[in-house]
């Protein structure tokens, strides 16, 4: 793809993924447009190995936007990050297409493997403000991960992961994420386990008030 097809591209993109933006003028000023721009040039010169090169790029890339991308990471058509303070993305990284990052992100490893340690993003993720994914293995295509998640193992394709550790809480949910950014309405398995036993308690007491009133009632008849 050419220069200006890229540029086409990114501007068309981020237009569509973020209402702040009113005009194509904007998205030049924006910081997923100039890392990517810098991520490209960096990632041809890493391929061709001249890595000094590349990694001087990539640390200007991450002085003038504050996302570093290693110019080694593999990334598809349509990626898009969200405002992108903070956003890590390790040497190893593949990340299909479509996939959106937000503020916070860090698509890192655990600092013990050897070759590839960091995870692979499957097609139509959305990974939400200060997540997590650290580790080689895949976060499955559809799957969202919520915001503030730690995620250390796979995740399965259509999930939907939160917490600390991450764990999976629903899964199936095929809406793709640029049709579906919602960062706030998943299920909360914290609140849904107090649920559970709030709801176990109160037929336990109603069990014990009828068992109480069962034992009165058999004292009576024997009085």
């Amino acid at each position: 793809m050419g220069f200006v097809k890229n540029i086409k591209e990114e501007i068309k993109l981020i237009r569509e993924r973020d209402p702040a933006i009113h005009s194509a003028m904007e998205v030049f000023l924006y910081p997923s447009f100039k890392v990517m721009i810098y991520y490209r040039l960096a990632h041809r010169l890493y391929l061709k190995k001249h890595y000094f090169l590349a990694r001087w790029i990539s640390q200007k890339a991450v002085r003038k936007t504050g996302i570093e991308i290693h110019p080694g990471a593999q990334i598809g058509k349509g990626f898009f990050i969200d405002h992108g303070n903070g956003v890590i993305i390790g040497e190893t990284t593949v990340i299909g297409d479509n996939v959106t990052l937000y503020q916070g992100v860090t698509l890192g490893g655990t600092g013990k493997e050897q070759g590839k340690r960091h995870p692979t993003i499957g097609n139509n993720v959305m990974i939400s403000t200060g997540a997590k994914v650290l580790g080689s293995f895949k976060i499955g295509d559809n799957s969202k991960i919520g915001a503030g998640s730690v995620v250390l193992e796979e995740v399965p394709p259509n999930s939907t992961v939160v917490g600390v550790p991450g764990r999976v809480v629903k899964r199936n949910n095929r809406l793709l994420p640029q049709e579906e950014l919602d960062q706030i309405d998943l299920p909360d398995p914290v609140r849904e386990d107090i649920t559970g036993l709030q709801r176990a308690n109160a037929e336990l007491t109603n069990r014990l008030l009828d068992l109480e009133r069962e034992m009165k009632e058999l004292k009576k008849t024997r009085e």
